[in-house]
């Protein structure tokens, strides 16, 4: 019992000196989240990219001739708001391309002398589209 008297003081003391260690810990602890959140805060803040994935089946549209200069195979289109990959066939004929579906700044449709060439359509007459995307 003699003992216990002498122990138990300084195991009270070590036990003090462990709390103390644990006070200190929590207080790091705050200072790490509170970046992880402004990291997180970060990664929430930058903006995303709209994901466009199409629509299912055809959609029609009318189609003049587009910008000669800019090269590719692409329809500037309304149907679309952001730009993907799509595929177009001219229902008299059957002919398909793959083409980029492009947003239009305006309410018309226009195709690329590109894709006009693979739709074997001629340059100077407006031609029906039926329009898919991805």
């Amino acid at each position: 019992m003699r003992y216990l008297f002498v122990l138990l003081p300084a195991f009270l003391t070590g036990c003090d000196a462990v709390r103390q260690g644990l006070d200190r810990a929590p207080d790091a602890e705050p200072a790490q989240a509170t970046e992880a959140a402004a990291a997180t805060a970060e990664v929430e803040a930058t903006p995303v990219a709209a994901v466009n994935t199409g629509w299912a089946g055809a959609k029609t549209t009318i189609a003049g001739l587009g910008d000669p200069n800019k090269p590719g195979r692409w329809l500037e289109t309304p149907l679309v708001e952001t730009e993907i990959n799509g595929r177009v066939v001219v229902p008299k004929t059957g002919a398909q391309a793959y083409i980029t579906l492009v947003p239009a700044p305006s309410g018309g449709s226009r195709l690329s002398v590109e894709a006009m060439r693979a739709l074997l359509v001629p340059f100077d007459e407006l031609v029906e589209l039926d329009v898919y995307s991805n």
